[in-house]
């Protein structure tokens, strides 16, 4: 599975939204083998606490399948997902998740709690994480020392 070539994807759109001012995390959705949907994080241009690019993603997705079941996807994201977005993951059915770096403050996919492998929930995903993990950690850290300054 070509999990580079995806995250590289993702990375692109963390870099929009870098460009953009905003929280650089970006999201893809693949679905057998093809790129589906592609977003990134837009909440301060939206004025809006879910314009997560998980969410962003997912909602795009939904209406390119013209369904809210997204199983047998595999969403590609730069950065550990938070719990609203973990639960939309979990909403949607998407089978697996791929993210790049961890987030020890809000990531609830293994940092703080795993919620998307909860056998509590109706549905549970696969996980795998770490890719291209310095290149999606590099950009959260270059935007938030630029913020700073």
């Amino acid at each position: 599975m070509p999990h580079t070539l995806y995250m590289r994807a993702a990375l692109e759109e963390a870099q929009k939204a870098f460009e953009k001012g905003e929280v650089p995390i970006g999201a893809v959705l693949v679905k057998e083998g093809g790129i589906i949907a592609r977003a990134h994080n837009l909440k301060e241009e939206r004025r809006d606490p879910t314009a997560h690019a998980e969410i962003l993603v997912i909602q795009a997705a939904s209406r390119v399948l013209n369904s809210w079941r997204l199983s047998g996807t595999t969403l590609y994201v730069t950065v550990e997902p938070c719990p609203m977005c973990a639960g939309a993951l979990i909403q949607a059915r998407v089978g697996t998740l791929v993210f790049g770096a961890r987030d020890a403050k809000a990531g609830v996919c293994g940092s703080l709690y795993n919620l998307v492998q909860d056998s509590r929930f109706n549905h549970c995903m696969q996980i795998e994480e770490g890719i291209l993990k310095d290149s999606c950690a590099e950009i959260m850290q270059r935007f938030f020392k630029e913020r700073r300054k």
